[in-house]
């Protein structure tokens, strides 16, 4: 009869069968004390009988296919799921174990609702409990939220989502309890941070342009540095790759060649590749001879080029000249 193992036992047998290249991977995501148990045990284990190994990885596997369920579709979705594949008991003690030791991002049941009818549902809520909510949501149910919310709204709502830091848990169970009652969904919470400038960026990549334009104006007028922050996070140099070839040619036409050679110092190997795609044989060469003979250079250096670069992108965006394409009413039809 196979002994019943510790939860340490487990992950000892697991990163045993992973190796000691993936385990060393695994185990940075661990706290000291957890590190410490788990080598412990790993020292202390010789030989694992491949009844112990197989089970450990279909407990594994299992536990992560219910999270999977959990992130795709809520709780009651993984638990319909969970039920049909192992039963009813063993569902519930699956779930019951994740409940304990995933982190479940609170407001996680919206992710099945219409954002038109989260619209209705937050529109006369304080612009604080607005941003709070946004901030949890996936950026694209955000960015239709934000769009079909007034624009005298959308500014304040975006400046408070970028400002946000931490969240008192007993906030977030009072509303979560509120909107689960007007949804008649049930979902496990957890309470971690949320908002900041990544968050807004995230929500203004997939918003329509006329949304961009007025919350980033509105910033502008209200807190200058905080709207150009947003803006420099808006497009990074590297997402030049997510460009089509005649738009990456026509940027190159508007950068000094030494400005580009500085950027691409710090830039990956896909960026340089597309780059040099997009431009003669010639100067091809003198770019890459610019390149090697330049030696080391500051990452400030390297940073600021890359900006201007990025600034110049945005600008060919605004006047039409080029396509950063955003989804939605920015959906490019070839």
């Amino acid at each position: 009869m196979k002994r019943k193992l510790k939860g340490t036992q487990k992950a000892a047998v697991f990163l045993l069968s992973l190796g000691p290249a993936l385990s060393s991977k695994v185990l940075k995501y661990f706290n000291e004390t957890e590190i410490e148990r788990i080598s412990m045990e790993i020292a202390n284990t010789t030989k694992v009988d491949s009844g112990t190994l197989e089970e450990v990885l279909d407990e594994f596997m299992v536990l992560t296919e219910a999270q999977r369920y959990i992130l795709d579709g809520g709780m009651n979705y993984a638990k319909e799921v969970l039920e049909q594949t192992v039963g009813h008991n063993k569902a519930n003690e699956i779930l019951k174990r994740l409940k304990e030791t995933s982190q479940i991002r609170p407001f996680d049941f919206m992710r099945q609702a219409d954002p038109k009818q989260m619209v209705n549902l937050i529109s006369q809520e304080h612009p604080q409990t607005i941003a709070l909510i946004l901030s949890y949501l996936l950026p694209e149910q955000a960015s239709i939220v934000l769009s079909s919310l007034p624009e005298e709204q959308q500014t304040e709502i975006a400046k408070r989502v970028a400002l946000m830091e931490r969240t008192s848990p007993e906030i977030l169970k009072e509303i979560e309890s509120v909107l689960k009652e007007k949804l008649s969904s049930i979902v496990n919470q957890d309470f971690t941070s949320a908002g900041g400038v990544d968050s807004v960026v995230d929500i203004l990549n997939q918003a329509d342009r006329g949304t961009e334009k007025s919350i980033l104006e509105g910033l502008e007028t209200e807190d200058p540095a905080l709207a150009e922050e947003i803006r420099k996070r808006m497009f990074i140099f590297e997402d030049v790759i997510s460009l089509d070839d005649p738009s990456i040619q026509r940027i190159i036409r508007e950068v000094d060649s030494k400005e580009l050679a500085m950027a691409l110092k710090g830039a990956s190997e896909e960026v340089k590749d597309r780059i040099m795609k997009n431009i003669s044989k010639r100067a091809g060469e003198m770019l890459q001879e610019d390149l090697e003979f330049m030696g080391p250079v500051r990452l400030r250096e390297v940073e600021e080029a890359q900006q201007k670069i990025v600034g110049i992108i945005r600008k060919l965006d605004e006047v039409g000249e080029i396509i950063i394409s955003r989804g939605g009413d920015d959906a490019v039809v070839l």
